[in-house]
Order: structure tokens, then sequence, then C-alpha cells
């Protein structure tokens, strides 16, 4: 039983795989892969720029604190000078705990300052070799579509096409019928030419009758052209015409001749 679990797993995966390959596009691949790389670059962007707004809020605040400390110290020069020692002291005392604070804060300054460095030479690293990316992917899907164009031409020209083999035998179908029907017409002409099949609408004629219709009408067709021969000559013809006229109205005058004998 577990070999035809995995037998039939085996057989799923292998036709998943080739259903895949056929689906896939890889021009679409392509354009995802780009997609996502450009969505990467974005989201360094981002962080450069928050890198850049959190040292931009560090130098702000140094500023302040660099003003109090400047401050503190004019204090304590007055206080001193007026004979107050113990408020210049004060004043000292909170300017150097200041001090610490810049100093802690310019440390964190540099920190910061160095990490967007870092960050924008990726961005810009990562912004050529996105580039470099998008050259190649256009580069292929064009020469991928030329190919599958070439590849569609050659296959309609040979015939191998799934499209042109539907139209190829669509034709093959209906010459094979017209050549059926055809034949069928020309044996029922024959049957009932000779006779061995009745026309029940009795417009067929038979072999006899067909042969005795040319035979009236060749001889219409010289007497017609006797005629105009005859008004061409200028009516050379016309006692001929006559003459076989009155010989035929001279046989039933022998008729009764004949019957005498």
């Amino acid at each position: 039983m577990s070999g035809v679990m995995k037998r039939m797993g085996m057989i799923f995966r292998a036709k998943a795989n080739k259903a895949l390959d056929r689906a896939e596009d890889p021009r679409e691949t392509l354009d995802y892969s780009y997609q996502k790389q450009v969505e990467l670059l974005q989201k360094v962007r981002r962080g450069v720029a928050d890198v850049a707004t959190s040292r931009k809020r560090l130098e702000l605040q140094l500023t302040q604190l660099q003003g109090q400390s400047s401050k503190l110290e004019e204090q304590g020069r007055k206080a001193l000078a007026l004979g107050r020692e113990d408020l210049a002291r004060e004043a000292l005392t909170r300017r150097a705990a200041l001090q610490q604070q810049v100093s802690d804060l310019e440390t964190q300054h540099q920190t910061l300052q160095g990490e967007e460095e870092k960050l924008t030479l990726a961005s810009q690293r990562l912004q050529a070799k996105v580039d470099a990316f998008r050259t190649r992917k256009e580069t292929i899907k064009a020469t991928y579509t030329a190919a599958q164009a070439q590849t569609r031409i050659g296959e309609a020209f040979s015939g191998i096409s799934e499209e042109m083999g539907d139209v190829g035998m669509a034709i093959q179908r209906a010459e094979d019928k017209t050549a059926q029907l055809q034949a069928r017409a020309g044996a029922i002409d024959e049957l009932l030419a000779s006779g061995a099949l009745d026309d029940p609408t009795g417009m067929a004629k038979d072999d006899i009758t067909a042969e005795l219709d040319r035979l009236s009408s060749g001889s219409d067709v010289e007497l017609e052209l006797q005629r105009m021969k005859a008004e061409l000559s200028g009516g050379t013809a016309k006692p001929a015409i006559e003459g076989g006229a009155a010989s035929q109205s001279a046989q039933p005058q022998d008729r009764p001749d004949f019957h005498k004998r």
C-alpha cells in the first residue's frame, strides 16, 4: 500500500510539473522578478529616508543642547562677576550634565550618519542591479517573443500546428464529401440513362430518346443553314428546296400504283 501511494504521489507531481511548464510564461516570470526587485529597492530607499530623518532630529537636539550649554556658561560668568559663586557653581554643574548629553547625541549622530552612508551606497548598487536586470529582462522577452513567432510561422507553413492541422482536416473532409457526392450524382445519371432507375418526374430521357433528339437537332441546324445560304445567294437555292418539296408531294401519288400492283 505504501508503494502504491508513493507511485501515485510521483505521478501526480510529474503531471503537475508538466502542467506548470505549459502554463508558465518566461516573460511573466521575468516581469514578476523585476517587480520584486523594485519593491526591495523601494524598501531600501525608505530605510535611507528613515535614517536621515533620525539623524536630522539628533542634529536639532544637539543644536538645542549646545544653545542651553552656552546659556548656562554665560549665566555662570555673570554670577561669578556678581560675587555669587554658589550660582556660578550651579550653572556650571548643569552645563556639565548637558555636555554629557551632547556627547552621547554626537556619538549617536555619528553612528546614524555611518548607517545612512552604508544604506545610500547599498541603494545605489541595488539601483544599478535593477537597471541592468531590466535591460536584460527586456532583451530576453524580445528574443523569446521573436522565437515564439518564428516557431508559429514555421508550424503554420509546415502544417504541424494545431490550428492549421484542424484546417487541413476540415479541407480534406470537404473534398472527400464533394468527391463522394459527385460520384453518387454520376452514378445516378448513368442508371437513369440506362433505364435501371425510373424517374418519377418523367423528365429523364433514356439513351435512345436522347440520341434521336440529338439527330433531330442536327437536322434542324442543317435546314437553318440551307435557308441562310439561300438568303445570302439571292434565292439560288430556292428551286432546290422547292424541288425537294415537289418530290415529297409526288410520293403520295405513287402509293395507289403500289397498291394496284
